[in-house]
């Protein structure tokens, strides 16, 4: 279950919250009648609401990176928030921006290589630096070789790579956090533990399996 407590339509005070709800949910209460367009829950909005200012401040990183004055490809944009939403294991961030690019009119082919892009031939050489670089940012914590680096510059202006860097780590900060809240999508139990042994096992047998005969 998520982790903090959501703001019922009836306990929104502040004007970005209540802009947010009717533009999302219309004259729903969102929390007592959850649900959007792009069948999530809806309660990273609900959740997010308990700090307005914080709300607000996502609410212009979404515009930010969708605004027409964008110099990068918005194709490899979401390419990147993609793989890393897969990367970082965050299924909300994931399939929210597999649903983008297939608004991109990217062909499934090329959205189902997503995870395995390393082994696809359908990228193209910009697209394969951008998905490197993601993986860079994402699960090296930013520890870029140059050659991956070189391979971007290739392609893409510095203001480019720029654009491209931000963005993914603003998504690697999204996918961190929907799962630490669990949110959405990332509402799910952790799929690691330990797998139980046989009843008649025991530890001392698991340490001495060494020196059997």
């Amino acid at each position: 279950m998520r982790r903090l407590r959501q703001v019922p339509r009836a306990e929104a005070t502040s004007e970005v919250v209540t802009k947010t709800y009717d533009l999302l949910f219309g004259d729903r209460d969102p929390v007592a009648e959850p649900g959007t367009s792009t069948g999530t829950s809806g309660d990273w909005w609900t959740v997010f609401a308990l700090v307005p200012d914080i709300l607000e401040h996502c609410n212009r990183g979404f515009g930010l990176y969708r605004n027409p004055a964008r110099k990068l490809d918005p194709v490899l944009r979401e390419l990147a928030q993609t793989r890393v939403g897969w990367a970082k294991a965050s299924q909300f961030v994931f399939s929210q921006h597999c649903k983008s690019l297939r608004g991109l009119k990217v062909s499934e082919e090329r959205i189902a290589a997503v995870p395995h892009w390393q082994v696809a031939d359908c990228y193209d050489e910009r697209e394969r630096a951008v998905l490197a670089y993601a993986d860079c940012l994402a699960l090296q914590a930013g520890r870029t070789p140059d050659a991956v680096f070189d391979a971007l510059k290739a392609f893409l202006s510095d203001e480019e790579i720029l654009e491209l860097t931000y963005i993914a780590c603003l998504y690697d900060m999204h996918a961190v956090m929907t799962k630490a809240l669990r949110l959405e999508w990332d509402d799910r139990d952790d799929p690691i533990v330990e797998v139980a042994a046989p009843k008649d096992f025991s530890g001392q047998d698991f340490l001495d399996i060494g020196r059997r005969t």
